[in-house]
């Protein structure tokens, strides 16, 4: 990958543009709105230091420029990317409506990432959007991207949010807001679908190579690249799904356009954290049939990376017959792959280092007791992870007793001490409970208060250890019927 970086010393920014030097098929150059009077909300200072960053040297109004895409860096070639989707299960052309890729920075440790303004304005692809995005979906987003990262998830990240000093017109008039977003790319099955659907063979092998440089370059001297690119984006999608069930998130939107090649966790826009264990859980407004529900999860990545592989058809094999018969033997290999990630997860939350063949068995007996009883997904783990029977009337039912009897003499072959650090190590004590996410968006939606935010982000940067800060956070809400969660668009 060819480089042409460009160093901003004031702050540490170090610039790349390797998407922008792609066939222009790719993205449309795009330049940030201005916007009246931008002001830091909310800054993330340890990933700031990570990237190595050093925006606390810079006068706050610079800063805040910089971060409302008022000031361009150095090195930075703003765009808008290409792309399209299935959304909800129909196929769209699409593109970044309402987020311009500012370039790739250079971390420290080597890390090419995506530095993204959300909410920055109209570009090439906006249609009849305004471009522009909202004070609370913005915080939404840093508070969950941070507290999925904090839980050890793959995922975008927060770096900043700015206020604009200017409104946005939804329902209602909000503040408005950027987000400045980091990502591994922002390469999605969408990117594919849509150089896919142009019939644009030569851009598409130029796309995978791409791709494989930059997420797999050990898949570059392979003598099948293209078709273990299939198999190892199969393989870390398995992967970060598995990890969502394990800790009760529900994405909320699971359009191709959102399913990023990296395997991280992108676009957090009507998710929400499963308080009630039940997999027909759905949050997003828009979701009426409920297909991105919980339980459906698994099945609908392998739906969208059928979609990927079709894109890749004609890089699998010059005979599309041929082609088709390879993807179709991947895909169908996706369940076992997933269940495993699903399973290894679900051992260490139940204290199972050595592997028993009805450990699946014993681990669903739990989620079923979960779902007819309505117990908390999150609290229920915890409660176990001392090993002792759990406190409280729910835990008096005889179904519960029972199921408790037989993981305690599943235990016996394991040590208990150990099985108690891996437990409490893989179930969190706190998780961004929906009722506290909407205190501290509407603190600071409503009051310019961010200190019931700050308190929030602090109590979910350790999400696995206890603490008497972590009190305020541990219960689900007492009603939560009818919760419904926005996409912000």
């Amino acid at each position: 990958m060819q480089t042409e970086a460009v160093i901003d010393q004031d702050a540490g920014w170090h610039f790349d543009n390797t998407y922008s030097r792609l066939p222009s098929v790719f993205f449309s150059p795009a330049t940030p709105s201005p916007v009246r009077a931008p002001k830091i909300a909310v800054f993330n200072q340890k990933l700031a230091q990570d990237l190595g960053l050093d925006h606390e040297a810079l006068p706050p109004e610079r800063a805040a420029a910089i971060f409302a895409g008022q000031e361009i860096v150095p090195g930075s070639e703003p765009i808008a990317q290409a792309y399209a989707g299935h959304q909800f299960g129909g196929f769209t052309m699409l593109g970044d409506g309402r987020a311009i890729l500012l370039g790739e920075h250079r971390a420290p440790d080597g890390r090419l990432v995506d530095i993204q303004l959300k909410g920055a304005g109209q570009t090439r692809y906006s249609r009849r959007g305004d471009g522009r995005a909202a004070l609370g979906p913005m915080l939404r987003e840093y508070i969950i991207s941070e507290a999925m990262a904090a839980l050890g998830i793959p995922t975008t990240r927060s770096l900043a949010v700015v206020t604009t000093g200017e409104p946005v017109y939804r329902e209602t008039q909000l503040r408005g807001a950027i987000l400045t977003r980091v990502a591994a790319s922002h390469v999605r099955v969408g990117t594919f679908e849509f150089v896919s659907a142009r019939g644009d063979q030569p851009n598409l092998r130029v796309l995978a190579d791409y791709t494989i440089q930059r997420h797999y370059p050990e898949l570059a001297s392979v003598e099948q690249p293209y078709v273990e690119l299939l198999r190892a984006v199969i393989d870390r999608q398995a992967s970060l799904i598995a990890k969502w069930q394990r800790v009760g998130f529900v994405h909320g939107v699971m359009n191709t356009d959102n399913m990023a090649i990296s395997g991280e966790t992108i676009d957090y826009g009507p998710c929400a954290f499963m308080n009630a264990y039940d997999p027909n859980t759905v949050f997003s407004s828009i979701d009426r049939d409920g297909r991105y529900a919980y339980g459906n999860q698994p099945s609908i990545a392998q739906w969208n990376l059928a979609r990927f592989a079709e894109s890749l058809l004609p890089l699998i094999d010059e005979d599309e017959q041929n082609a088709i018969k390879i993807a179709v033997e991947m895909l169908e290999a996706y369940p076992a792959r997933f269940e495993q990630y699903w399973l290894a997860g679900m051992r260490k939350k139940l204290g199972l280092s050595r592997e028993q063949a009805d450990d699946a068995d014993l681990v669903r007996g739990l989620l079923d007791w979960m779902a007819k009883s309505r117990a908390d997904f999150t609290n229920t783990f915890r409660d176990l992870s001392s090993l002792r029977m759990p406190v409280g009337d729910r835990y008096q039912d005889p179904a519960f007793q029972a199921w408790h009897a037989t993981w305690q003499q599943r235990l016996g072959v394991e040590d208990r001490q150990r099985a108690s650090d891996m437990m409490r190590a893989a179930n969190p004590v706190v998780i961004p409970r929906n009722h506290r996410v909407e205190e501290a968006l509407a603190a600071a939606e409503k009051r310019e208060d961010f200190t019931v935010l700050h308190r929030l982000l602090d109590a979910l940067s350790s999400p696995y250890e206890d603490g008497p800060e972590k009190a305020d956070y541990i219960d689900p809400p007492g009603d939560e019927c009818g919760y419904r969660t926005f996409c912000g668009t």
